[in-house]
């Protein structure tokens, strides 16, 4: 059995769930997120809990989709009622964004400046060398931030690039001068 299916999702006040054939809205105060329903998975709503079934118990297949399915509920419960956020650093001498409504342009020390356009449904907002991304939608949060990151990784000499705040970047000795021999 799965351990993640059989646990219920928390439903707060605020938010409420309409079950489809084929897949779940989920309203709440800061919008609406869809999760896409497999074919054997059941969701049932009970008092303030969304409890995940699947038909046979004994499929490895039915069993993955019921954790599955399950974890997607729960993320579009919690992004619809607080939010999902990265924050993202720029390590660099010269390294600068700037965010005009769905556009940031990047300055990287590339030889020209470069232009990422946001999603919809996705918010970015700079501060000093840090850009901010949240949303309500779990991965489109995190498709934009690895995205971002992907235009300048950070280097294991200096550590110049994009980083994400939380992330730690091994460093690695450069060359060493040979000692002049005797």
């Amino acid at each position: 059995m799965s351990r993640l299916g059989k646990l219920p999702v928390l439903i707060p006040a605020g938010v409420t769930l309409e079950i489809g054939a084929t897949e779940i809205n989920v309203k709440g105060p800061k919008g609406t997120v869809k999760v896409l329903l497999a074919k054997n998975v059941k969701v049932e709503v009970v008092e303030n809990n969304a409890i995940v079934t699947i038909a046979d118990k004994e499929n490895n297949k039915q069993k993955a989709l019921w954790g599955l399915t399950r974890m997607l509920l729960s993320n579009a419960v919690t992004g619809v009622t607080v939010g999902y956020s990265k924050i993202l650093e720029l390590v660099g001498v010269g390294f600068k964004a700037a965010v005009s409504g769905q556009k940031i342009v990047l300055n990287l020390g590339f030889s020209h400046p470069i232009e990422f356009n946001v999603p919809t449904g996705v918010t970015v907002t700079q501060e000093k060398n840090s850009l901010t991304i949240t949303g309500i939608d779990k991965q489109a949060v995190g498709q934009v931030a690895a995205e971002i990151r992907a235009l300048k990784k950070p280097e294991p000499y200096k550590g110049k690039g994009i980083k994400y705040s939380d992330e730690v970047v091994r460093r690695k000795a450069g060359k060493v001068a040979k000692a002049a021999a005797k």
